[in-house]
């Protein structure tokens, strides 16, 4: 019952490794062309640990997962034909039929939602240079996607402080299957939408 629990405490200790601006900056990096885990699973402890470096913590993830979409735009965009198969069966298929689907109706302005998507920013990045989207537009309108989510995560658990921390302590094992049950319930809704 207590296995989030046992996450968080093991996250909390690596948080506080001396190496863990490096390690958030290699997470939010990888995440953004393959990684399966958010940057926010370290984020979010770091800035517990130290919250006079929440905003420094934000700003890492953020450039570093910039760099990571950069460079999965411009796999999608030169690896096209070794990367399209990848998306279109398997794991990703219903993603990236949603992506495209998202970037038909909306263009650019999608990926102002991308980073608070229940589809994996991976996704809308590869996407974005395998569909050709203008380079420049991508940029910023990824940029502000993540910013505005790793800067309200760092906010939110500034903001809360050490009292936060006993809540989500006692709470961390209902949060994390709550979020579990509601990831499965967006994506079987999600699925029936774009069926």
């Amino acid at each position: 019952m207590h296995f989030f629990q046992r996450w968080y405490d093991r996250i909390l200790q690596w948080s506080a490794h001396r190496y863990a601006s490096v390690y958030l900056a290699i997470v939010s990096f990888i995440e953004a062309i393959f990684f399966p885990i958010p940057p926010d699973v370290m984020l979010a402890p770091m800035c517990l640990s130290r919250p006079e470096k929440a905003w420094r913590y934000a700003l890492i993830c953020t450039v570093a997962s910039m760099v990571g979409a950069v460079l999965a735009y411009f796999l999608g965009a030169w690896l096209g034909e070794w990367v399209r198969p990848w998306l279109e069966s398997g794991h990703y298929a219903e993603a990236y039929a949603a992506v495209v689907d998202a970037f038909d109706r909306y263009g650019v302005a999608a990926l102002l939602l991308a980073g608070f998507s229940p589809i994996p920013f991976k996704v809308f990045t590869v996407s974005s240079g395998l569909l050709q989207m203008a380079f420049i537009p991508f940029v910023l309108a990824a940029t502000v996607a993540r910013a505005a989510r790793f800067f309200l995560v760092a906010g939110l658990i500034r903001w809360g402080g050490p009292k936060m921390e006993g809540h989500l302590r006692r709470w961390i094992d209902w949060i994390g299957w709550g979020v579990v049950v509601l990831a499965l319930i967006t994506f079987i809704v999600w699925r029936w939408v774009y069926e």
